[in-house]
């Protein structure tokens, strides 16, 4: 008997995979690997995650009405324009699967995330990597590469791992620039972090088009990562499709009801943005100190450049990181070997990590 065969694309994804978690021998790991939320959810997220626990018999509201009703609210949106999905990853793929298939073309910048080209090869859709400029999606690459066979552009602004972002100007420039079949989304996940005059999450652009799309995620300055909840803000045809694509419980009741208490906590959310800007300041300067590169602009993660020497490799940094008991990311995957991603952690996280740096370099 022959077995089922999987459909075109799916045997070329190669499987995503997340940040370390565990040094076998170590008792307490640092881990800095995964753009975690470096303070934990809002305790008034995990409270409302446990006042869950006597109703999980009951199906969850699959509209998501109250958060979607918050974030409108929250961010001055069009609610009914808002879909909830498990995490943003889901409502990416939910993309791909409504508007590209066998034959089309999806995307992305260079060292954009790893999940593009899933989504892709997952429907059947030829990925497309655009190389960057100075670790930055190039809009000019990007509007030369475009053609009839591209059905969406996946942008993330800011970009994880570079830290680097496209300015409102530049984001406008690419959709002025870019054929109108073409859906541009725009995957906002670390806009929370960036406070720049010149930065736009991508909200304005989808009110103003019918071909943009805004996704944003609850896993990084909210630290719900474990619950998966992320949302899209759409143009009102796109956010129809959505709703006929998804599951009918796509979210869970717990992760609505932390996610609604998370953004109600503004004063949580606003210590997690200090207490970052002020260690990725420090964390960055420590870097160039030591001699390590930094491109990194904004986020709640540094992209640190080592050299080519082979003792002093981004590779042998994280295995001397690892013996002293730190996970950071590394960065061959995403086309960049000679690179780590290290997550912002808590004071009593980063100053470990740079002690430990400071004798790698010195050795």
């Amino acid at each position: 008997m022959s077995a089922p065969i999987a459909k075109p694309g799916i045997l070329d994804i190669s499987p995503y995979v997340g940040g370390e978690s565990d040094i076998p021998g170590v008792t307490r790991v640092i881990k800095l690997a995964s753009n975690e939320g470096a303070l934990g959810p809002s305790p008034k997220a995990m409270q409302a995650y446990t006042s869950q626990a006597e109703t999980l018999h009951r199906y969850p509201d699959g509209s998501a009405l109250q958060l979607r009703q918050a974030l409108a609210a929250a961010y001055g949106l069009d609610a009914e324009r808002i879909v909830c999905g498990a995490g943003s990853d889901e409502l990416l793929d939910m993309l791909a699967r409504a508007y590209a298939g066998p034959g089309d073309e999806i995307m992305f910048s260079e060292h954009g995330f790893l999940m593009y080209p899933i989504a892709a090869n997952g429907v059947g859709a030829t990925p497309v990597a655009v190389a960057e400029k100075n670790l930055t999606a190039d809009v000019d690459a990007l509007l030369e590469r475009a053609c009839e066979k591209t059905k969406i552009l996946y942008l993330a602004n800011p970009n994880n791992p570079t830290g680097t972002y496209l300015p409102d100007s530049e984001i406008k420039r690419l959709r002025a620039g870019l054929p109108d079949h073409v859906l541009l989304v725009i995957d906002a996940a670390y806009a929370e972090y960036v406070n720049r005059n010149d930065y736009s999450p991508g909200s304005q652009m989808v009110d103003a088009c019918d071909n943009v799309v805004m996704t944003r995620t609850f896993s990084k300055i909210h630290a719900l990562g474990g619950l998966r909840l992320g949302w899209a803000y759409c143009p009102a045809s796109v956010a129809d499709v959505l709703n006929r694509l998804r599951g009918p419980f796509n979210v869970a009741s717990p992760a609505l009801a932390a996610g609604l208490a998370a953004l109600g906590d503004v004063a949580f959310t606003d210590a997690v943005r200090a207490h970052t800007a002020t260690w990725l300041d420090w964390t960055r300067t420590q870097l160039i100190d030591l001699g390590i590169e930094v491109p990194s602009q904004v986020g709640n993660f540094v992209l640190a450049r080592f050299p080519l020497d082979e003792n002093r490799s981004a590779g042998a940094a994280s295995d001397f990181l690892k013996s002293r008991g730190i996970i950071v990311r590394a960065m061959a995957g995403y086309g960049l070997p000679d690179c780590l991603r290290i997550t912002i952690g808590r004071e009593d996280e980063m100053r470990p990590l740079m002690q430990a740096l400071t004798e790698f370099m010195g050795q």
